[in-house]
């Protein structure tokens, strides 16, 4: 190109870039890493060279001969038949069929349900007794036949059989439960070495993979597989509630099977699902290993499991609540009231004090204190740091033992009748306390679908806040209440209750026997 003597625009622009840069540098202004629009200096993006497992056939191979099915035989109880004359919608009922002709066939029916029985002259029969069946899931743990489900797959089960991957049957026996962990153990006795798998020792971390083996809707063993989704979930199950949330597929019938690790590791106890529809919506929850270990280790040696008692209702310390009592945060669990001649009691814990530690443990909230006083043994003591009066104290407490609301024991050993019992009424309960709630009453946990409490439409979480008259905080004052009234020879007994924000009187029946 012929230089006629002009500078290009294009040069002219480079040329004043230059000078700038020079001038900058001469100015110390230029750095080692000039920033340009078109081009912004960022910092690395994160990067994870994790291997990810191709398949699980590897881990579901080795671990599923452990795995098995768990049927449970449960007694229904038998139904009273009446066919005497009374207050029972039966007047004339007998006068009836004594006035069929000889040899008539109803009366070989009335003869065979309706034979007389009782002390009121009534002619009563029981019906045959009849049997339903639950199953679920389980795992071996040892080479000679100890086998881990959930409390809630054997409750109320008088005859228990093990299913093996094979298809295998064998007679198994209750070694022990405990309901407020939902855990069971039960033995196997053959003259056989089972395969068997172990706990893991570590915490599985959230997003690491699991997979479920169980026994859903009764089909045998199925696998699936998913991560952890988060841990120490609480969901309101029982004062212990500690769960993994995963998010392999879990429905009916996986309960009480494990949850594996990628190196065959059972990192929990599958319990329990979230689900609206009835069915598996992606959201599981399973015992920690942690805590199954050290209950199933208590069952084997004892039977049952043994857990320190305070004896304290407590709530939770709201930020209103800890800028009241001058605390610099809210943190601990505040004393509602001190339960009558409990630990807490004669230690001289009172309404108003804050729990903060347990020897040197930090109390977080309700649910932290209760699973702290229950690792403990009874009789144990122990320095109990509350807030009182705007400054820290320690009180040492002996620990009593805490009392299970139904006695668990092994399927040939008969329990003691004491009455008429919340079990009669077809009610399970639990303290507020305990379910993690504030305030007074006792919290239905559990209700019996044929019982006389279902047919008066109590419902799970509904709250009993008086019997005949007496307010009620435990489950023993419940029975107080119960056994007074039927001391009293009341037929029926009146319980307030309270649902959702509405309160009402409903009559139980005493007569249960």
């Amino acid at each position: 190109m012929k230089n006629n003597g002009s500078v290009s625009p294009l040069r002219s622009r480079r040329a004043k870039l230059l000078a700038g840069v020079v001038a900058l540098g001469a100015a110390g202004l230029l750095t080692a890493q000039t920033i340009v629009p078109s081009q912004l200096a960022l910092a690395d993006a994160v990067h994870v060279d994790a291997a990810t497992p191709t398949d699980f056939s590897e881990v579901v191979r080795t671990v599923s001969p452990a795995v098995v099915s768990v049927q449970v035989k449960q007694a229904v109880e038998p139904r009273m038949m009446n066919f005497g004359g009374g207050n029972d919608g039966n007047d004339g009922f007998e006068d009836f069929f004594k006035g069929l002709p000889d040899g008539h066939p109803l009366q070989r029916f009335f003869r065979d349900f309706g034979g007389r029985g009782g002390d009121d002259g009534q002619d009563k029969r029981r019906s045959p007794r009849q049997y339903g069946m639950s199953q679920g899931s389980g795992f071996f743990i040892s080479e000679d036949g100890y086998v881990v489900t959930n409390h809630h797959v054997i409750d109320h089960g008088t005859e228990f059989t093990v299913i093996g991957q094979d298809g295998e049957e064998y007679d198994a026996k209750l070694i022990g439960a405990d309901k407020r962990t939902d855990l069971a153990l039960l033995k196997v006795d053959a003259d056989e070495k089972f395969t068997y798998v172990e706990f893991a020792q570590d915490a599985p971390q959230v997003g690491e993979w699991t997979v479920a083996i169980g026994n859903p809707f009764g089909l045998g063993g199925s696998v699936t597989a998913g991560i952890v989704s988060a841990r120490g979930r609480d969901i309101g199950a029982g004062p212990y509630d500690d769960f993994i949330q995963i998010d392999a597929p879990v429905n009916r019938g996986n309960s009480g099977g494990p949850a594996f690790n990628m190196h065959g590791e059972v990192i929990g106890v599958n319990a329990a699902i979230f689900s609206p529809s009835g069915g598996n919506v992606g959201i599981a929850f399973a015992i920690p290993a942690s805590t199954a270990q050290d209950v199933i280790m208590e069952l084997k040696d004892d039977g049952t499991v043994v857990r320190g008692w305070l004896g304290v209702q407590i709530q939770n310390v709201t930020d209103d609540i800890a800028e009241s009592l001058g605390l610099d945060e809210a943190r601990g669990a505040i004393v509602a009231e001190a339960q009558e001649n409990s630990p807490a009691e004669k230690a001289g814990l009172r309404s108003g004090d804050t729990i903060l530690a347990v020897d040197g443990t930090k109390v977080k909230g309700p649910r932290e204190l209760s699973k702290i006083i229950a690792a403990y043994e009874p009789d144990t003591k122990v320095d109990v740091t509350v807030w009182r009066d705007g400054a820290e104290k320690d009180v040492t407490v002996t620990l009593g033992r805490l009392q299970e609301s139904e006695k668990v024991a092994s399927a040939e050993t008969q329990t003691e009748d004491t009455g008429t019992s919340l079990d009669k009424l077809g009610l399970i309960v639990t303290s507020k306390a305990e379910a993690g709630m504030d305030g007074e009453g006792v919290v239905i946990a559990e209700i019996d679908p044929d019982s006389p409490a279902a047919e008066k439409s109590l419902n799970t979480g509904d709250v009993i806040l008086e019997v005949a008259g007496m307010k009620v905080n435990s489950p023993a004052d419940i029975q107080k209440a119960l056994e007074k009234a039927e001391k009293d020879g009341r037929k029926a007994v009146l319980f307030r209750v309270q649902s959702a924000d509405t309160t009402r009187f409903v009559a139980l029946p005493m007569n249960l026997a």
